[in-house]
């Protein structure tokens, strides 16, 4: 079974890529169209955290800079924070969703692992960057905008260019820093044999 324990290594790491992805916040935001979602680097973040850190860590990057927002911290693209950006805007959904997408991230890539074919990792990071987050983002501005699901979905197909673009980068990003620090997510354990076992006796 894998080392569950968080070190002090572990906790710098989810440091960093909580403040990564609070940085990417810094562009500001696009609101294209009329819909209530802007368009923010902030989702490259989330899939770097992923790919990068694996799903527990990136998970837990991402729930921290969601607790600093929480907290009131303007943190989100232009300056959003409080309880308002993280459970009430048309915008929240997709908040909640960067925590879902780490982890897919994270627990796919984990699987393709050490070798991370590029192609692999652009389909995981798609996956868990695009699918996972609006799995959650668009029913949730559905609900707070009042509009038909699916007039949602139609009005998500402007995201999907920029979004298309980050998965392709951090793929790219993440097979050159696989190869350079192989073991940066921990592979899972074979499960040990009965010989394993007889030998160890």
């Amino acid at each position: 079974m894998a080392n569950r324990r968080t070190t002090s290594r572990d906790l710098a790491q989810i440091a960093v890529f909580a403040a990564l992805i609070a940085a990417l916040g810094l562009p500001g935001t696009l609101y294209i169209g009329g819909n209530a979602v802007p368009i923010t680097l902030q989702t490259l973040g989330v899939m770097l955290a992923g790919a990068l850190l694996g799903a527990r860590k990136g998970f837990l990057a991402v729930a921290v800079f969601n607790l600093l927002v929480l907290c009131g911290l303007p943190l989100l693209a232009g300056g959003r924070g409080g309880p308002n950006a993280v459970f009430v805007s048309p915008a929240a959904g997709y908040v909640w969703g960067f925590m879902l997408g780490a982890l897919v991230i994270g627990a796919l890539t984990r699987r393709i692992l050490p070798a991370y074919p590029l192609w692999l990792g652009i389909i995981v990071t798609a996956l868990g960057g695009i699918v996972a987050i609006y799995a959650i983002g668009i029913p949730w501005t559905a609900i707070r905008t009042g509009l038909p699901l699916w007039t949602a979905v139609a009005n998500s197909g402007i995201y999907l260019p920029g979004d298309a673009i980050k998965v392709v980068v951090t793929a790219l990003v993440a097979k050159q820093v696989h190869r350079a620090y192989p073991g940066l997510i921990p592979l899972r354990r074979p499960a040990a044999t009965v010989r394993d076992v007889a030998t160890h006796r």
